[in-house]
């Protein structure tokens, strides 16, 4: 029986006949060392390999500021908005906090402006490269300021004769009215009628007047502007070639 257990172990391990000719505890010793050996490289080589599967969970702070972890999405993770992370704990993705109806309505009108406000600088910019475009030198283009303030100019000259003409027409129906009372007779319901609409023909042209003349100021302080800007732009497109 002991030459059967002897070649049975040469076989299965593969040692010296010194070895398996030692004493039965001795032998019982060493195959346990050869058991932990085994066991210990087994262990080690699956805490060296990788981990597998998605590798993706969840991290979030709660209302209170406490840190949560989940392998899947909930409900408290998509109202205080959360982090996407992988096996090796790095933030792969951040996913905002969800919004209150204000906070929606608040940021979308802040979109808005934002773009308004993106949309009325490009036409800004798209304009100013027209007017460099139009006007190469400054000569040409304080002549076309000066062709627009006259252009202005015509229309207020041309209000200015049409109220004198209208506030003579409405003298004219005053003294018409006063020389029927002076003769103690009731003056006419329609030179009455007339007088008034008269009235408020003049006052019409007298209004136009004055928002032509504000028009005016206005015009020159922004011609005033509008060529310190344009003197700007072509220093500033000359500069690169200097």
């Amino acid at each position: 029986m002991h030459c059967q257990r002897w070649r049975q172990l040469q076989t299965e391990h593969a040692v010296s006949p010194v070895i398996l000719t030692a004493t039965g505890g001795f032998m019982r010793k060493l195959l346990f060392v050869f058991t932990a050996a085994a066991l210990f490289v087994n262990v080690a080589a699956h805490a060296q390999a990788p981990t597998t599967g998605s590798g993706i969970r969840y991290k979030w702070h709660d209302g209170q500021g406490k840190l949560h972890f989940s392998d899947s999405l909930n409900a408290e993770a998509m109202k205080y908005g959360f982090d996407a992370v992988n096996d090796q704990g790095m933030v792969i993705q951040h996913v905002s906090r969800q919004l209150t109806p204000d906070e929606r309505a608040a940021a979308n009108k802040l979109a808005a402006e934002q773009a308004a406000k993106q949309q009325a600088e490009q036409k800004r910019h798209d304009a100013e490269a027209q007017m460099l475009d139009a006007y190469p030198d400054e000569n040409s283009y304080k002549i076309s300021q000066q062709q627009a303030l006259d252009t202005l100019d015509q229309q207020i000259h041309t209000t200015q004769l049409n109220l004198k003409t209208q506030e003579k027409a409405l003298t004219d129906l005053l003294g018409r009215a006063a020389e029927i009372e002076r003769t103690q007779k009731t003056v006419p319901k329609f030179i009455n009628d007339s007088i008034a609409n008269q009235r408020a023909v003049v006052t019409g042209q007298q209004n136009t007047l004055q928002h032509q003349q504000a028009l005016r100021t206005q015009m020159v302080q922004d011609q005033a502007t509008q060529l310190a800007r344009y003197r700007e732009l072509k220093a500033a497109q000359a500069s690169p070639a200097q």
